[in-house]
């Protein structure tokens, strides 16, 4: 059985943490660690953390001055001992059942890099987080994947981690990274994660950084837009490849 390391960045938390690592100790799945990092977090959060690792031994904190969630990411992996890694939000929750059916597909198949769950949301709002069907040729236009989904450390190492540079979207650029090189994802049928919507939540946020994520994206992954949009991602996305194709026609003329 491969251990896996449930990596929980957390900042000003206080009022969700208890609730979503209850989620994650309550797994079907036995060999488990949780990392949490605590990044600087000017509420309770840390005496939170530090109440749920004195009571159970799965539970491992740390802390940090405040650097970012890519950062504490970063830096909960590297604490971390497992096979398998999946990250989750403070205030999100997972289901009993995800880690075991996630890891028993990493197990059965070497091709899968990535395996996600369906997803809903509650909180501010509930619903079907209605995702496509991944492919590679989709993900260089749009974020089609959320940050919790389960891969291999092995893999996760082929990468440079979560980019320190990007302040939103940071997943989006983290699955570029991993699977622009091959890899198949796999998305579980069942709900396997809850996402909590709130009025200030980062994914509201990150909608007013559209161009400084486009930017990073384009500086760190050139060769991997060129080859699926024939040029650059454009701040109007869905028009990207026509909008190169056009570009590199009139330069030629």
């Amino acid at each position: 059985m491969a251990k896996v390391s449930v990596i929980i960045p957390v900042y000003n938390a206080e009022r969700f943490v208890a609730e979503t690592l209850q989620s994650v100790l309550s797994s079907t799945y036995r060999d488990i660690e949780v990392v949490c990092i605590d990044d600087g977090s000017t509420d309770d959060s840390l005496a939170v953390l530090r109440e749920w690792e004195r009571r159970d031994p799965r539970v491992k904190v740390l802390s940090k001055a405040n650097g970012g969630v890519c950062e504490a990411r970063n830096d909960a992996i590297k604490a971390s001992t497992g096979e398998y890694i999946l990250p989750v939000d403070a205030d999100d929750l997972i289901s009993e059942s995800f880690i075991e059916q996630a890891a028993a597909v990493l197990d059965a198949n070497g091709n899968v890099k990535v395996v996600a769950p369906t997803a809903e949301f509650f909180g501010d709002r509930t619903g079907r987080w209605e995702l496509p069907e991944f492919s590679i040729h989709l993900l260089a236009r749009k974020n089609i994947m959320s940050i919790c989904a389960m891969y291999r450390r092995e893999d996760f190492n082929r990468t440079e981690g979560y980019c320190k540079e990007i302040i939103a979207r940071e997943d989006w650029e983290f699955w570029i990274a991993l699977l622009k090189n091959g890899g198949d994802v796999v998305r579980l049928p069942e709900v396997g994660m809850k996402y909590r919507v709130q009025a200030n939540s980062k994914r509201v946020s990150d909608r007013k950084l559209k161009h400084h994520v486009i930017d990073v994206l384009n500086r760190r992954h050139p060769e991997f837009f060129e080859r699926e949009l024939g040029g650059p991602l454009r701040y109007h996305r869905t028009w990207s490849r026509l909008i190169n194709r056009v570009v590199r026609l009139l330069h030629l003329g």
